[in-house]
């Protein structure tokens, strides 16, 4: 067996992350993770999870995607390796050997960081820097806690990696009444919300792409890994 993989599974918020950790695979031959789209946010993602039949126990899934940072050590574009993931009061921890095996294949690229999971978009930057000094947390996203929770309880082992697609500087468009309660986002009202804040909107389009970039950069980073080990 090699000693870096197997991941069975890849889980990334649908839309745009997906379609960068997918365009990753073009071309790569041999036995790959299979790549699944899930829904954004807490709730979507719970009742996603508790229908799922594809993962056994016993296997590895690696969750990616983008995130926000909650500290002035993390920008736009860095790779971030989860150590945990916290909610409320609630913690829920990665899994060592699958984390610590990631680190390894990428280690001069990727910080090990804790992880604020928030049940809302947080689009303030003063906010973000609020909860990342009270918490201690350095990047926050809306899945993470709820994949640990699940998975951890499944016997599966699971290492969250994600890329910074917007820093604690400045604000980004307030998208809340763009995402549906299904965990996908509105076309119209997500065009709204941008307008109403172009500078905003432009800084997170921006920031967005380089993320995406790095994202199917290092996804492809570790395929190639995977093939040579």
């Amino acid at each position: 067996m090699p000693n870096f993989l197997p991941i069975n599974t890849i889980l990334v918020p649908q839309g745009a992350e997906y379609k960068a950790v997918c365009r990753a695979f073009r071309g790569v031959t041999g036995s790959i993770p299979t790549v699944v789209a899930i829904p954004v946010g807490m709730k979507p993602l719970r009742k996603y999870l508790q229908q799922g039949q594809f993962l056994a126990a016993k296997s590895r899934v690696l969750i990616m995607g983008i995130c926000g940072s909650l500290s002035d050590r993390h920008t736009v574009g860095d790779i971030v390796l989860y150590q945990d993931c916290v909610y409320q009061e609630k913690q829920q921890e990665c899994d060592r050997t699958f984390t610590a095996q990631l680190h390894s294949c990428i280690s001069d690229k990727v910080s090990l960081v804790k992880s604020l999971t928030s049940d809302r978009l947080i689009w303030s930057a003063a906010e973000k820097r609020r909860l990342g000094e009270t918490l201690a947390a350095d990047v926050v996203d809306m899945e993470g806690f709820t994949a640990l929770e699940f998975f951890n309880a499944s016997g599966v082992d699971v290492a969250i990696l994600r890329v910074v697609s917007d820093d604690c500087q400045h604000n980004i468009p307030d998208l809340t009444p763009a995402i549906n309660s299904d965990g996908s986002l509105k076309p119209l009202p997500l065009a709204m919300a941008m307008l109403r804040q172009p500078l905003a909107a432009t800084r997170l389009i921006r920031g967005s792409l380089t993320a995406l970039k790095v994202l199917e950069q290092v996804t492809n980073r570790l395929i190639s890994g995977y093939s040579q080990k």
